[in-house]
């Protein structure tokens, strides 16, 4: 697509932020709550994967179900129907997309911390899961991705398996990060005036510009109160320069977000670095009201920028009118991550502790494939993923987009296995294919499955505490794949697992799932 098509298409992202659902119940939110944390713990290595030969041919594999937006109140949540068990037999591949957003842990929290508990369509399980990190393996010089994987008895269902599949991609010291061309695109409209909005994004702001270095690159675009260019391109290490312009921000007005956007994009290019990370962050709580045209637009202006080395993340902001489903939509679109800021503790965590895995792609479009032997495997159950789903035949098709990783990012995914009676061996193999930043072909790499495993109790405090936190979003969800889990398992998995915990974010988990179960208790 030609750029000037893209900027015609513009008018999109409006109609797509304004949309609400026919669907609608009432819930609010509480205020954020201030945290500050230590940094995140150091991790240890576990096993490695291995570059693969070509992928065998694939059998189609059906996508989920994903319900209609729900609006909650103000606040509208993209429905989901959650993953059913898939016999091995029919389909024994399981592929999927990356998804490294952990937008939902955060708004999650800020619901309980309020005294609420979410509306269940607010839980994502693999956004819980990925909050955390995990001592998956590092990955060897010859590869951006490590795989490892680890299997035992399922805590809430005896007799079934839950299987840990984990990536992880090298860090790279700050120092040695490429330069960076960030635009920080404001929403600056009335809606945006609360103590949890642009107040507290202008903070967030200043945490990121204390951590840029005299090659990098910021400008500073708003719309709506403060319309236009805030800060042309200029020199990360100039602090006060970048402060100065963030102070001037004030909200007001309606949220007519076009030329604002279209400004970002413009700027990004005009201060374009090859061979650095050129990103867009917009700040906002999703509630652009102006637009007459279609999703589909929407997503052919973000992938125009895209496709032309311009990413886009999304943080979201506030509560009451948060637009969820849409800020995740077009953080997809834009090859970005989607993370909700509910205090200035967690924007650190985003934009300075996570800042080389936020900002700077490793590899991009990567997928997971799972092949489970029918032999040994009866049925499996992906928990969460439900929007990343893909068609097995996808997992070839260098033309399908997917995911990204970042520096010294760690993906986790969930399976819930049935065996067949007595099986024994392997479980399978995991596939991975990826492209380096700046390619167009992807590269495999593979990992065998381990064998059925034994008692949870007995499994790694990595597999212990994300089994914790995945049974704390069933129940959050009232799934109805929840088995005998209750909130006392989820005590039981999470504090026995908590390990070292230097950031302090496993114990601040522990004491988030008993204030949930008070909650839950008088629902």
């Amino acid at each position: 697509m030609r750029i000037s098509q893209a900027f015609l298409s513009l008018s999109a992202l409006l109609l797509f932020m304004s949309r609400g659902s026919s669907r609608a119940t009432s819930v609010s939110g509480p205020p954020p709550i201030e945290r500050e944390m230590p940094p995140p713990s150091p991790v240890a290595s576990k096993t490695m994967a291995q570059p693969a030969a070509e992928s065998e041919s694939l059998a189609p594999m059906p996508q989920a179900q994903v319900a209609q937006d729900r609006s909650q109140g103000g606040e509208e949540y993209a429905g989901i129907r959650e993953n059913a068990f898939v016999k091995s037999e029919q389909q024994g591949l399981s592929t999927f997309s990356v998804d490294v957003d952990t937008a939902s842990y955060a708004n999650v929290r800020r619901f309980i911390e309020g005294g609420q508990l979410p509306p269940a369509d607010a839980v994502r399980l693999e956004e819980l899961v990925n909050y955390f990190d995990y001592s998956w393996a590092q990955p060897a010089r010859s590869s951006p991705i490590a795989i490892s994987s680890e299997a035992a008895v399922c805590p809430w269902k005896g007799d079934h398996q839950i299987l840990a599949l984990g990536l992880r991609t090298r860090s790279i010291d700050a120092g040695q990060l490429p330069p960076v061309n960030l635009v920080f695109l404001v929403d600056s409209s009335g809606s945006m005036s609360d103590p949890d909005k642009l107040p507290l994004v202008k903070r967030a702001f200043a945490l990121l510009a204390d951590s840029l270095r005299s090659r990098d690159s910021v400008s500073i675009v708003a719309y709506a109160g403060s319309a236009g260019i805030i800060l042309p391109p200029t020199r990360g290490n100039d602090a006060a320069s970048i402060l100065a312009s963030l102070d001037r921000l004030e909200a007001g007005g309606s949220t007519a977000g076009g030329e604002g956007i279209t400004l970002a994009y413009e700027t990004a290019l005009s201060a374009f670095r090859r061979g650095g990370n050129n990103r867009v962050i917009l700040a906002t709580d999703g509630d652009f009201n102006v637009g007459v045209s279609s999703e589909a637009e929407l997503i052919k202006l973000v992938t125009a920028w895209r496709d032309k080395g311009i990413y886009l993340s999304v943080l979201g902001f506030g509560r009451g009118n948060l637009k969820d489903s849409r800020m995740k939509s077009f953080a997809d679109a834009g090859n970005g991550n989607y993370s909700y800021i509910d205090s200035l503790a967690e924007a650190r965590r985003v934009l300075v502790e996570q800042m080389g895995a936020t900002l700077t792609t490793v590899a991009k479009d990567v997928k997971i494939q799972v092949a489970f032997d029918p032999s040994v495997v009866e049925s499996y159950r992906l928990i969460g993923y439900e929007t990343r789903l893909m068609a097995a035949e996808d997992f070839v098709n260098d033309k399908k987009d997917a995911g990204e990783l970042g520096a010294g990012h760690r993906v986790t995914a969930l399976y819930e296995l049935v065996l067949k009676p007595g099986a024994t061996g392997s479980l399978g193999e995991a596939r991975v294919r990826y492209k380096k930043p700046g390619s167009d072909e992807s590269s495999p790499l593979f990992a065998p499955l381990p064998a059925p495993g034994g008692a949870w109790r007995d499994a790694s405090l990595d597999l212990r505490f994300a089994a914790g936190v995945a049974a704390y979003g069933l129940l959050l969800r009232r799934s109805p794949n929840a088995g005998e889990a209750d909130w006392a398992l989820v005590r039981e998995l999470a504090t026995g697992a908590r390990g070292q915990d230097v950031s302090g974010r496993r114990a601040e988990f522990i004491a988030l799932a008993q204030k949930a179960e008070l909650l839950s208790a008088a629902r």
